[in-house]
């Protein structure tokens, strides 16, 4: 018997409250058993492993011969396939587990899918850890769409579906002004999102009491506690994925890391002028106004666009401009150029969460 298998862990916190899930069909997608499992208190990596366990024993029980496996946890699928080490001991032996329970099936192919191709086994993970016990559903209980998961990934828009708010990561290293407006957008119903994180890079500035009246998730991962941006960069990707994040939002954020594979064109910035003029290592705040006044433009703005792995070069979505008049300051024209960036930022997240953008080479296409 062939069947398709979709699994997720998750974690709130890491270590925090877990559980693991999974969705098993038959090949002609009709449901066979669906189940989260509440694990307390572990890691999101552990959750990862053990949904994959728990549903190849599910499936193994149900007499299934033939399994395609699809997860969104890029990290597992590569160390099953041997890219990755396995290093954490409380990994090793699930690992081991999970190549033992493959061997017993005539095919087990375990595949990465992005986190909106992996719906119903992320909903059953977060409904275990809202009711803090096991969840089983039958075929008459689970809220199913058609699967996807099979069919050719690039086919598909760069976010999740518009029917479901998409879940945001906020990386901030100021005043959190930017993460304000976004969370004004979403209570005014503007945005079809939720702040599920904010991370910032420093402990004392003012964006972190602002996040924390506004009642939203905080944690503070600084540069400086971690020996190389290697080491930095994984902890932003086990905070931005233990809040199961669909995208990054960069606000003020300071510090260049190591955009993972999962989060490829998945992480947004806002630069206060006209990319690519006025832009690279050093051109944030005021020092590019003050660049901007000091080459006399008449015209300034701001640019969201996608980020890459250097400061300012990724593909532009959306970009507004504003003038600048002849008594400006540095002050001045960052206040109108906020203005606008109250404005694009937005629009660009709107335009990823109802699925409109599509990254092609160094251009994003509007569809």
């Amino acid at each position: 018997m062939k069947v398709v298998v979709h699994t997720d862990g998750g974690s709130r916190g890491n270590p925090g409250p877990a559980a693991a899930g999974f969705v098993i069909c038959d090949a002609d997608g009709k449901l066979l058993r669906a189940k989260a499992i509440f694990l307390g208190e572990t890691t999101n990596n552990v959750a990862e492993y053990t949904a994959l366990v728990k549903a190849l024993e599910s499936a193994r029980d149900l007499g299934a011969t033939d399994l395609t496996v699809y997860t969104d946890s890029e990290l597992m699928v590569r160390q099953l396939k041997g890219a990755y080490k396995v290093k954490s001991d409380l990994i090793r032996p699930l690992f081991k587990e999970v190549n033992e329970l493959r061997s017993g099936f005539e095919s087990c192919i375990v595949q990465h899918v992005m986190r909106e191709k992996n719906k119903e086994a992320d909903r059953l993970v977060n409904k275990a850890l809202d009711a803090g016990r096991d969840i089983e559903e039958g075929p008459g209980d689970a809220r199913r769409e058609p699967s996807r998961a099979t069919q050719d990934a690039s086919r598909f828009p760069l976010s999740a579906s518009p029917q479901e708010p998409i879940r945001i990561g906020v990386l901030i290293s100021g005043g959190g002004r930017t993460m304000l407006n976004i969370q004004e957008c979403i209570r005014r119903g503007e945005l079809n999102a939720r702040i599920a994180v904010v991370v910032s890079s420093l402990s004392t500035v003012a964006g972190v009491e602002r996040a924390c009246n506004a009642g939203l998730p905080v944690k503070v991962v600084r540069k400086k506690d971690y020996p190389d941006i290697d080491a930095f960069s994984a902890r932003l990707e086990e905070e931005l994925t233990a809040a199961s994040v669909d995208l990054v939002v960069q606000g003020g954020w300071l510090c260049l890391w190591k955009i993972p594979p999962r989060y490829e064109n998945r992480v947004m910035n806002i630069h206060p002028a006209l990319l690519p003029s006025f832009g690279g290592q050093g051109m944030w705040g005021h020092h590019v106004h003050e660049a901007v006044l000091a080459a006399g433009c008449k015209v300034s703005g701001c640019t969201a666009h996608f980020c890459t792995n250097e400061y300012d070069r990724g593909p532009i979505i959306v970009q507004r401009t504003c003038p600048v008049q002849d008594d400006d300051t540095a002050d001045t024209l960052a206040e109108r150029v906020f203005e606008q960036e109250c404005l694009a930022y937005p629009q660009a997240i709107r335009l990823f969460a109802e699925g409109r953008l599509r990254v092609e080479g160094n251009r994003v296409r509007i569809v």
